[in-house]
């Protein structure tokens, strides 16, 4: 990555770094409007002290530095965020919709808003795997340190006595906190590994948005693992396992008939904006669908309905018309 090590920092070399801290915030706050606010603090703190700032450490890591802070800062004061599978049982297709606030949930963030231009391929593929959904809900189990901690190390790639430094801790506890982090997501079945968009994924996505937007319950059901999940928030329902999701799209989930997908980029995975035939004519905007897969399947299937708030920050319109 190009970095600026000059103590003469400009307002601009600032806002250079603003989508490699966007992906760190989200990383620690698990919501995409919660990293927006921490990085302009960040932004606002950073410019304030820029005249204390000697050059002796690059300053996208002087950036990160005042970022974690105000995360653990804004952690302090709020429980973690989640996905409808930790917070109750696998419902079934006959159960209520029962709504919860927004700030209970962990949000998608636009790929292009987390993942910084400069970064070189590898690089890339690693922040990108770092900012799934399955990896941020993860992260959330952490005690905000030990999460501060594993995403300077295991995500950026900094040495423990830099992030002793940071978080104004020793080396050992840096250690010691690592592990328990490590062996806590490990418990939750996820890593810090890379991994990248196969052909034979974008296949799948292309075969995906063929299917849905035919509604073609048979060819949508061969595209999906036997055990994949399928989740609505804000509703706390989410179901598992093929025969469930079919009845779902075949019964409650007709509604979707009729719909047309535009692609966009959320959270490392193929995503979709979903808008729904409106009675008064066009589509109107209904759900941001992130899928996550594994091999060739897809064993996620996520539609977040809080279009009002999602649409805008993916820069997708309201409607579509015919």
């Amino acid at each position: 990555m190009n970095d600026v090590a000059s103590p003469h920092a400009t307002a601009n070399d600032l806002e250079q770094h603003r989508a490699a801290l966007t992906g760190h915030c989200y990383r620690m706050l698990g919501s995409a409007a919660e990293a927006d606010d921490a990085v302009q603090d960040t932004l606002v703190r950073a410019w304030r002290a820029l005249d204390r700032f000697e050059g002796r450490s690059s300053l996208r890591t002087w950036l990160y530095r005042i970022a974690t802070r105000v995360c653990l800062d804004a952690l302090s004061r709020r429980s973690r965020r989640a996905r409808p599978m930790e917070l109750g049982p696998m419902g079934t297709t006959d159960d209520a919709l029962v709504s919860l606030p927004g700030e209970q949930w962990v949000e998608p963030i636009p790929d292009v808003y987390a993942l910084p231009a400069d970064a070189d391929p590898y690089e890339r593929a690693s922040l990108r795997e770092s900012i799934r959904l399955a990896f941020v809900a993860a992260l959330q189990h952490l005690p905000p340190k030990q999460r501060a901690v594993l995403l300077l190390t295991e995500v950026l790639g900094w040495p423990a006595a830099e992030v002793a430094d940071s978080l104004e801790t020793s080396v050992a506890a840096v250690n010691s906190a690592l592990q328990r982090a490590r062996a806590t997501l490990a418990s939750r079945g996820v890593g810090t590994g890379r991994a990248s968009l196969s052909a034979s994924q974008s296949q799948l996505l292309e075969r995906f948005v063929d299917a849905f937007e035919r509604y073609d319950i048979d060819a949508l059901s061969s595209l999906l693992h036997e055990d994949a999940t399928l989740s609505m928030p804000p509703f706390s329902l989410w179901l598992r396992g093929l025969p469930t999701i079919r009845t779902w799209l075949a019964g409650r989930g007709a509604g979707c008939r009729g719909s047309r997908l535009v692609p966009t980029a959320a959270s490392g995975s193929l995503a979709f904006g979903q808008y729904r035939p409106d009675p008064e004519g066009g589509h109107k905007a209904w759900a941001l669908i992130v899928l996550e897969t594994a091999g060739e399947q897809i064993v996620g299937f996520n539609s977040f309905l809080d279009t009002a708030a999602l649409f805008p920050r993916f820069g997708l319109p309201p409607r579509l018309d015919p």
